[in-house]
């Protein structure tokens, strides 16, 4: 796997990967950025959110599971010293659907966080990774979500 990050101008940065698909990154204006993108820790946090929804997506999938919705929150803590890593991440799976089987979703997300997700095997080297989820209700339309 390869990436290129190039400067567009101050702090402010575009990133490419094997895939071919750019992503800005930028910093506050107070420390030379423009304020105009996500920060690389924020785009680390999502990264490990997508990693392991995609794992619980695709084993609920499998298991003919279906849902109407699903959300990923995810919350970190830092260290107060450089280099400020994640020291406790918080990860908050979502699901919405009617007949969501519990035993079905604690396995993908256990299997996610032990077996296949390789964001969360990085993470755990220096952060406390503490998971829950929720089943909702089936949601009718997007303004549901609110």
């Amino acid at each position: 796997m390869k990436a290129t990050v190039t400067r567009i101008d101050g702090l402010s940065l575009a990133g490419k990967g094997d895939s071919g698909h750019w992503l800005t990154m930028d910093a506050a204006g107070d420390v030379g950025g423009h304020d105009a993108a996500a920060r690389p820790m924020e785009l680390l946090l999502m990264g490990l959110g997508g990693c392991t929804s995609m794992d619980v997506l695709a084993i609920l999938k499998k298991k003919r599971i279906h849902l109407d919705h699903y959300e990923c929150e995810l919350e970190a803590e830092r260290a107060g010293e450089h280099p400020k890593v994640f020291t406790r991440i918080r990860i908050k799976y979502i699901f919405y659907g009617d007949q969501i089987p519990r035993e079905a979703v604690e396995r993908a997300i256990e299997l996610s966080e032990n077996s296949y997700c390789s964001a969360s095997a990085m993470f755990r080297k220096t952060a406390e990774i503490i998971s829950e989820y929720e089943i909702r209700p089936p949601v009718k339309s997007i303004q549901d979500l609110n």
